[in-house]
């Protein structure tokens, strides 16, 4: 008899562990009461409503994420003003950029696409910071390049191009990559095709060279994207991303009065 208020003290301490403990027979019995095939029909159903939102989750983080068409370039390569043709058509007297300007961007095209349009600034001690800042923002970049002067800036104009490309956020992303041969009023501008046979020749010669430099520091070739195919001289038919070259003039053959030549641009801008 004296072991009987023990007994009744560990059945009223386990009721108070375990609240739930009616509630969960009652559902068990009520799920072991129910058709197999029904149970398999709920399960598939979940399962399907979960793949169907992380997958919507994916693709709409996409397009919220590579929203943005960036340019880029040298220092008076004449960014800033394809910028303003791009958006009003109108010739715009321009100065050498310290800061990003932005705007929406709608694209020639049945689908009445758009995108945010982006300038950033060409001098070389301000591109990395700002090249930060929007690259995973990029749906494409506009490497614009000064075809009238390429001759002289053809390393610069090389290694700026390899900075973006072997970047590991733009590698992931693969924007879409379109060089604008600008300037093509003034006589003595290279042709696309030329530009396009001068910079893979000086993109090879820099991978060979930063390779070597990245393979001499420890830990830190592992970490670097290689850029083309190992083994074979530099083409940019071997980048990840599509990548076309283009000519146009943002200033146009008419000068300040007419309007400018960027009609392939815009043709290439609108299949995005």
């Amino acid at each position: 008899m004296a072991t009987e208020p023990g007994i009744n003290m560990e059945a009223k301490i386990d009721a108070r562990e375990n609240p739930f403990e009616p509630y969960l027979d009652a559902l068990k019995k009520v799920l072991e009461d129910q058709d197999p095939i029904f149970m398999i029909g709920i399960v598939v159903s979940l399962a399907v409503v979960v793949i169907t939102v992380v997958f919507l989750k994916y693709i709409l983080s996409r397009k919220t994420v590579q929203s943005a068409v960036l340019l880029v370039g040298l220092c008076d390569s004449g960014k800033t003003l394809l910028f303003s043709r791009l958006l009003s058509g109108k010739f715009k007297k321009t100065q050498t950029s310290i800061t990003d300007s932005s705007a929406p961007y709608k694209a020639k095209n049945e689908r009445g696409s758009s995108w945010i349009l982006i300038d950033l600034p060409g001098h070389d001690s301000l591109r990395p910071q700002y090249v930060e800042k929007f690259k995973s923002a990029a749906r494409a970049m506009v490497f614009v390049v000064d075809s009238a002067i390429f001759q002289k800036e053809v390393r610069d104009v090389a290694e700026f191009l390899y900075f973006l490309l072997t970047d590991s956020v733009v590698s992931r992303n693969v924007p879409s990559l379109i060089v604008a041969c600008n300037k093509q009023d003034i006589t003595m501008a290279k042709s696309a095709k030329l530009i396009r046979q001068q910079l893979e020749k000086e993109m090879n010669t820099l991978r060979v060279t930063r390779s070597a430099a990245l393979s001499a520091q420890d830990g830190s070739a592992g970490a670097s994207v290689h850029l083309g195919k190992k083994g074979k001289d530099f083409e940019f038919s071997q980048l990840p991303m599509k990548v076309e070259f283009l000519e146009c003039s943002a200033r146009g053959s008419k000068g300040e009065d007419g309007e400018a030549d960027i009609a392939s641009l815009e043709k290439s801008l609108a299949k995005l």
